[in-house]
Order: C-alpha cells, then sequence, then structure tokens
C-alpha cells in the first residue's frame, strides 16, 4: 500500500512585480501551433466536432510513412515525435533526418527538407513562429548536433541567419567534444526563442544547462539564465566549494512553458551529474530538480521551487509545467502545475511560485554510504496526494497467476531484495526496490488541462526498479541497473506488485483531490479475464472541448479515448507499433476534425520498431 507522506509548508522566494505583457494573440481553433498546442502547455484544443456521443465511430482517415521509398536502413527507425498543426497544413520531423509538410486532409507531402550532415530533428518537437514584416513564418527546431535550425514555412527552405551552432565555448565549459544536442523543441515568446539543451548522464563534468534566448528574425544571443549558480549569483552557495565548476546536468531535456500575457517562462530542471551520487556535490544543488521562473524577454531570475533537494535518485522535472487556474472564493488564481518522477503534483501561484497547497519538509532516511549527505528533508504536499505508486511490502506481490507470484517471490529471496520507503538513498550491501522506478512515474509525456473542468490529466506508469550501488576499479560508485532495473517477474515483463502497473488521473486543482483514475493498457499475454493489468507508459495526453482524452503512450500498441469527466475509456485502436508519443488534434481546410499521432515504438520502454508512421483519425462520412 502506498504510504501517506507527513509535509509543512517550504519557504519560496516571492517573484518581482513587473507589469502584465499585451495579451497573446488567440491561436485559430483548428490549429496545434507548439508542442503543447501553445506555449502554455495546457494541450486543450477547442474542437468539439468529436465528443463522447461519436468518439466510438472515429476511424482511421490516412497514414503517412515516415520512412522513406529509397531508404536503404536495414530497419524502422524509432519516432517520439508530435506534430504541429497550422492552416490544415501538419509539419513533422522524420527519423530520417528529414522535415515535410502534409496536407491535413490527404496525408500528402508538400515539401520536404532534408538536414545537412545525417543529422537528426532532436527529442519531440517542433515549434511555429508567425513572421512579421517581410519576414514568413517559421519552424524552428533543434537538432542532435546542437543546431538551432529554422525554414520557411511555406517552402521548407532554410530561414535566413539559420541554423545557429548552439555549441558556443561559454556553455562547452572548455569541454569541446562532450555531448550537446537539442532533445526538445524550443519555445517561443513573441520573437524570443528559448532552447534548453540534453546532456550526459555521466560522468560528472560536461557542458553547463544553460537556457538561452535567441531572437528569431536574426539568431542573435539575447540572453542567457545560468543553471547552476556561478559566483556572486542567489544559490551559488548550495554547492560545496567547487562542486559546480564544469558540472553537467541540470539542464532542460523536456519541454520550457511561457505564459504570454505575463511574459514569464517556466524552466523545468533535471538532476545533475552524476545523478546516483552526491558525495562530490554536497548540498541543496539548486536549480537542479526545480522548477525555475525567469523573465521570458530577458532571462532575468523571478523564483524558484526545488521539487527534489540534493537529488541522488534521478527524480528530476521531466514533465512540460501546465499552466492551470485555481479557483478560490469564487476568484481564479493563475497558478502552474508541476510534478517530478516521483510523482508528487505541486500546483504552484504563477506570480510568486508560492504552493497553493500545503507542503511539508519531510524528515528521509539518511545514506548508508560513506561520505554521502542526502538531505534530511523533502518537500511533500499535503494536496493533491501522490498520483502514483510510492512504495510497497511484501503484501503487495502480484498475484496475476500462481507461476508468477512464485517467480516475484524466488527473485526477492534469491536477490536479498528489500523494498525502499520514499527518498531513501541506493544502498551498497544489497538491491532496493524503489517506487516510482528510474523512469519516473510521470516522464517527459506530462500533462494537460481542461480548463472547462478544471482538471488537470497525467499518465504514470507504477513501476519499481531494482537498484544497487556498487564500486568501479577506480572507487567511484554508479548503479549498474541502468534505466530498464524493472522488478518483474526475469520471464516477462509482468511487474511483481498488484496493479495498476500504468494509470491515468485527473486532478482538481481547486481542491487538490483526484477526481478519478484509470488503467491505461493492457497485458496481452496474461490470462484472459486478467489482461486489464495497465503498462508501462510514455508520452502524453491531450484534452478537448468536445470533453474528450487522447492518449497512446502505453507499450501495448494502443491508442485511446477517455471521457475526460469520469476516466471511461470509449474507444480503442490497435495500431501497428506503440505510440511513444503525445497526439494533436486539428481542423482541417475541409472543415473536418482530426486526431494525429506517431506510432513507432521505441523510447526507453524498449517497443518494437516494426513501423515509422503518422496516423489520423476521423468520423467517417463527413
Amino acid at each position: 500500500m502506498t504510504r501517506s507522506i507527513a509535509a509543512f509548508r517550504l519557504a519560496m522566494m516571492a517573484g518581482v512585480a513587473f507589469a502584465l505583457a499585451p495579451a497573446a494573440a488567440q491561436i485559430p481553433a483548428g490549429d496545434w501551433r507548439s508542442y503543447g498546442r501553445d506555449g502554455a502547455g495546457m494541450r486543450y484544443s477547442p474542437l468539439d466536432q468529436i465528443g463522447a456521443a461519436n468518439v466510438s465511430r472515429l476511424a482511421k482517415a490516412w497514414t503517412f510513412d515516415m520512412r522513406p521509398a529509397d531508404s536503404t536502413s536495414t530497419r524502422q527507425r524509432v519516432s517520439v515525435m508530435t506534430p504541429l498543426a497550422v492552416d490544415g497544413v501538419l509539419y513533422l520531423a522524420t527519423p530520417y533526418g528529414k522535415l515535410v509538410a502534409i496536407d491535413g486532409d490527404s496525408g500528402r507531402e508538400i515539401w520536404s527538407h532534408s538536414l545537412p550532415n545525417e543529422d537528426q530533428v532532436g527529442g519531440r518537437g517542433l515549434e511555429y513562429w508567425p513572421g512579421g514584416g517581410k519576414l514568413s513564418p517559421r519552424i524552428f527546431f533543434g537538432t542532435r548536433d546542437g543546431l538551432l535550425a529554422a525554414v520557411d514555412a511555406h517552402t521548407g527552405q532554410p530561414s535566413q541567419g539559420f541554423p545557429i551552432n548552439l555549441r558556443t565555448a561559454e556553455v562547452m565549459n572548455g569541454l569541446p567534444k562532450a555531448p550537446y544536442a537539442i532533445n526538445t523543441a524550443p519555445v517561443i515568446y513573441k520573437d524570443i526563442v528559448i532552447t534548453g539543451a540534453r546532456l550526459q548522464e555521466s560522468p560528472a563534468l560536461g557542458p553547463r544547462g544553460d537556457v538561452r534566448g535567441w531572437d528569431a528574425r536574426t539568431g542573435k544571443l539575447l540572453w542567457t539564465f545560468h543553471s547552476i549558480p556561478q559566483p556572486g549569483e542567489m544559490g551559488h552557495d548550495t554547492w560545496e566549494g567547487d562542486s559546480w565548476k564544469q558540472r553537467a546536468g541540470v539542464n532542460i531535456w523536456n519541454q520550457l512553458t511561457v505564459d504570454a500575457d505575463r511574459g514569464i517562462a517556466y524552466l523545468p530542471f533535471s538532476a545533475p551529474t552524476y545523478d546516483r551520487i552526491g558525495i562530490d556535490r554536497k548540498g541543496a544543488n539548486l536549480f537542479s530538480s526545480s522548477l525555475v521562473a525567469v523573465d521570458a524577454r530577458t532571462g532575468k531570475y523571478l523564483w524558484h521551487f526545488q521539487l527534489v533537494h540534493h537529488d541522488i535518485w534521478d527524480l528530476d522535472v521531466p514533465v512540460q509545467p501546465t499552466l492551470v487556474d485555481v479557483t478560490r472564493g469564487g476568484k481564479k488564481i493563475p497558478a502552474v502545475a508541476i510534478t517530478s518522477k516521483m510523482g508528487l503534483l505541486f500546483i504552484l501561484d504563477r506570480v510568486t511560485g508560492k504552493p497553493l497547497f500545503d507542503v511539508k519538509e519531510t524528515p528521509v532516511p539518511a545514506s548508508s554510504l560513506p561520505g554521502e549527505q542526502a538531505w534530511p528533508t523533502q518537500p511533500v504536499p499535503v494536496a493533491p496526494p501522490p498520483i502514483g505508486r510510492q512504495e510497497m511490502t511484501m503484501a503487495d506481490i502480484s498475484t496475476l497467476t500462481p507461476e508468477h507470484e512464485a517467480l516475484c517471490r524466488k527473485r526477492i529471496a534469491d536477490e536479498k531484495i528489500s523494498f525502499a520507503v520514499p527518498f531513501e538513498p541506493l544502498r551498497s550491501d544489497h538491491p532496493t526496490v524503489r517506487f516510482p522506478g528510474s523512469g519516473g512515474g510521470p516522464n517527459w509525456g506530462g500533462g494537460a488541462f481542461n480548463p472547462q473542468l478544471g482538471l488537470y490529466f497525467i499518465n504514470t506508469s507504477n513501476v519499481g526498479s531494482v537498484e544497487q550501488m556498487v564500486q568501479d576499479k577506480d572507487g567511484r560508485w554508479y548503479n549498474p541497473g541502468g534505466s530498464n532495473s524493472w522488478f518483474a517477474d526475469n520471464q516477462k515483463e509482468w511487474m511483481c506488485q498488484q496493479g495498476p502497473w500504468g494509470e491515468l488521473s485527473a486532478v482538481d486543482v481547486s481542491s487538490g483531490k483526484i477526481v478519478w483514475q484509470s488503467t491505461l493498457g493492457v497485458t496481452d499475454t496474461a490470462p484472459e479475464g486478467k489482461q486489464a493489468t495497465g503498462r508501462p507508459n510514455v508520452g502524453g495526453p491531450i484534452v478537448t472541448a468536445g470533453g474528450l482524452l487522447f492518449v497512446g503512450a502505453t507499450d501495448d500498441a494502443r491508442f485511446r479515448a477517455f471521457d475526460a469527466r469520469n476516466g471511461k475509456e470509449l474507444w480503442t485502436t490497435k495500431l501497428d507499433a506503440s505510440a511513444h508519443s503525445t497526439p494533436i488534434t486539428y481542423m482541417g481546410k475541409s472543415g473536418r476534425q482530426y486526431v494525429a499521432i506517431v506510432s513507432g515504438g521505441g523510447s526507453y520502454l524498449g517497443s518494437p520498431a516494426k513501423v515509422s508512421h503518422l496516423v489520423t483519425f476521423a468520423l467517417p462520412g463527413q
């Protein structure tokens, strides 16, 4: 059973006051112009042609094969990409080094742009800029080679001034050959393109995870925010001695969010390297595993909230922050919802960073590793409750079949496995099972918000990891389990704890209560009548004014629609490969509403990459 965790209010620094920016132009109802539809990360579409009453009739409209006909590759390449939709045209990056524009009604390719030097569009999405003056609209994207690129949305030709190399001497930290890539879509505020970066997870020394703002017209660098505070900057003293120097990590490998009305950018930072040991970086380690608000025009610090102090579990902040509105006393409070991999959902005042529900600094276990100084407390919200499993006991062993239960119990005995409590540091004397596991409860898929219902939706994996710290020949500590050290029976991909193994949750952001939870995913190899186990999942949901929630994500190769009010599964279709991506919905030039998702397998779940497709669905006969 999940243990309830006590908690008290975390003191936060108030944000500085500033004037509101002019209201942002409204996105046309039929468009999807950013990874989260807009910079707010709500993933909410006002389209309602498809609703709860007719979604069961949803049928495949067309499929775009991302694998080129002349490809010489011996295998399918995986994709977790989310397309954009603007004026009935889709924009999609393929895993074969191309950016394509596609007619949203027919699936016909309009133009194609090939990246030079076998480069790839990094990460999961693109960003649309409407242009201005004599400049045409542009599609912005980052690449695995660390470039910020842009092409003309009408022609696919490279935009003047781009690409620009983001591997500058300042961020490379004196290590010019270290990995540095763009693993996510940039986000745009007015004419400023804001970028994060994907860095190494080990060794400890590497490039900086700084966030930077660039001129969308010229590519000129406008501002830099140091993810690890430099000498003289607020938070620098949270790194003991010189442990901040050349420290990798503390980067944004997923999506940023922008409040266009207030001119605030919300930066979700990851853990420092190495993310399982902190002997060489004593202190709270700001701004690791934190949400930081900055002025989107200048990069100036406004406030921060650290979700995990001195992160030694890789419990970073992988989700895109979601802008929500909390209603109290008949008034709306602009807020931002954010969670770490731990599955603790924090709802913060968007302007000040103050938690809107009490947060308690909860005592947690000390580390048994010599020299490790685990932080003595961790912030836990009184509300909402955890949105995923936090721990287990022997009473929670799966009983899916007698043989499965026996295998799980045998593994526990043979490997001398114990069960960790929340935020228990990894041990060296024996392995422990911790929840959520190394993939997190939530991951980069993140959540969605329906402002009509006041509900925040997010899918999570209830999967434990078996982890243990060991030393290499040079005495350096590391976790040999890797990212997929699942607590499973070693014969089938059946988790060793009671289900659900994958779940979808709806949280009322005003009351802090979980309104409903639904099992997400099926185990096809389980006995008949017991297949509704839930499955590990990665990829996010979207919601619509039609009262629907669409989500792929699961490793069972399904795409589903749920009733957003009660969590009832209304429609399911089998795909040729799992859709570890976030879908979109848009209006074609025909006036027909479509739902589209990339089906390509892959992700850290290792789903088979049988195809590389963009699949679209619509109501028949329209």
